[in-house]
């Protein structure tokens, strides 16, 4: 094992990121005042273990010790993840919880340079697993959300996320309950499925992405991470508006054709991909085909805490792994705007500093 390596992630050695240890400081630098947006992040994927620590000291709570919480981060695989992301998330049981969680992870974003975020709540994990209203969860992440976007600028949207592999009867109340809340809270964007693609595909969500898009929100999909090009396929058939990882699609020249002509973003994670094992090493992933191949893709870090590497970071392996020079990284950046669903004034506004951005 890399004894350099974080203690979230015990991962084979092969599966390790082998980013440079002292990125040229210049370089940081100017990635960081490049104005940029996050469309690929989980919230709960945000909490460090040191914050884990510090929600369980309230009253009534049994405390965790730092060791105890960086334990819930150990995994070897992609299954090993998704219960450590289920570990994290129990954790999370107030408003106030959902509140700092919320600030924590927009004032990191602030220091990233990123202006706009979008990001995946897993509203299914709260309704499935635990059974507990989600309105005054919600009223906390929105307590910081308004009080980031007054006091570091960022602007942020919520994408309501239902956990696939419980099916759609378990995924209705999430979309419902984000077109429910839409009409008081502007900030609920749109709504996705993450979770193990494995075990279903999109279709037989056809019918609630549809009520879904009816109701105004805007529709992703988590697909092609862990299984092949069909899930991608399926992900357009139902309307998905972003493809999240889509990983396999290098594996179908024609897929390939049809994401280029109709510039269907796509939310590339490499750290995120090696880490659970999708891809064997950062190299072998197929995010500089995709941009050489006339793709839109975006830089997104998924789950940071749970892989070690925020967006700042991510766009430094981009350059280091794929060779991305610094206009290549100015239009990822432009691109991380085009396929917000920020308003087209607001788009503009950004698109016009990014370009001008020496």
């Amino acid at each position: 094992m890399n004894p350099n390596l974080p203690l979230a992630f015990l991962m084979e050695e092969e599966a390790t990121i082998n980013l440079q240890p002292n990125p040229v400081p210049e370089l940081r630098d100017f990635l960081r005042n490049l104005p940029k947006a996050e469309l690929h992040l989980h919230l709960e994927g945000t909490v460090t273990p040191e914050t884990l620590v510090d929600l369980t000291r309230q009253p009534g709570r049994t405390p965790l010790t730092l060791d105890a919480a960086r334990a819930l981060y150990n995994y070897t695989d992609f299954t090993g993840f998704l219960m450590a992301f289920k570990a994290i998330s129990e954790q999370l049981q107030a408003a106030a919880d959902y509140e700092l969680i919320t600030w924590r992870m927009l004032q990191d974003l602030h220091r990233q340079g990123v202006v706009h975020a979008e990001v995946y709540v897993s509203v299914g994990v709260v309704y499935y697993w635990r059974r507990v209203a989600f309105e005054p969860l919600f009223e906390g992440m929105e307590r910081a959300r308004i009080r980031a976007e007054r006091e570091l600028g960022i602007t942020l949207y919520w994408i309501f996320d239902a956990v696939r592999h419980f099916g759609p009867e378990a995924a209705e109340p999430v979309f419902l309950k984000a077109a429910e809340l839409r009409a008081a809270n502007p900030s609920i964007i749109g709504i996705g499925i993450g979770g193990d693609e494995r075990k279903t595909g999109p279709e037989p969500f056809r019918e609630l992405y549809a009520q879904a898009a009816a109701a105004g929100l805007h529709l992703t999909c988590h697909a092609g991470e862990t299984v092949g090009p069909q899930s991608i396929w399926g992900a357009l058939n139902i309307g998905s508006e972003r493809i999240g990882h889509g990983l396999s699609a290098i594996h179908d020249p024609e897929l390939l054709e049809i994401l280029s002509t109709r510039q269907i973003p796509i939310e590339i994670c490499v750290s995120s991909n090696v880490r659970t094992g999708c891809c064997p090493q950062a190299f072998d992933h197929p995010a500089r085909e995709y941009f050489d191949s006339g793709l839109m893709i975006t830089l997104n870090s998924d789950d940071p805490a749970l892989f070690g590497s925020n967006l700042l970071d991510e766009y430094l392996l981009a350059e280091q792994a794929f060779g991305f020079t610094r206009d290549h990284l100015r239009e990822l950046a432009a691109n991380s705007i085009e396929a917000s669903f920020l308003p087209p004034e607001t788009k503009l506004l950004w698109l016009n500093r990014i370009q001008n951005y020496e």
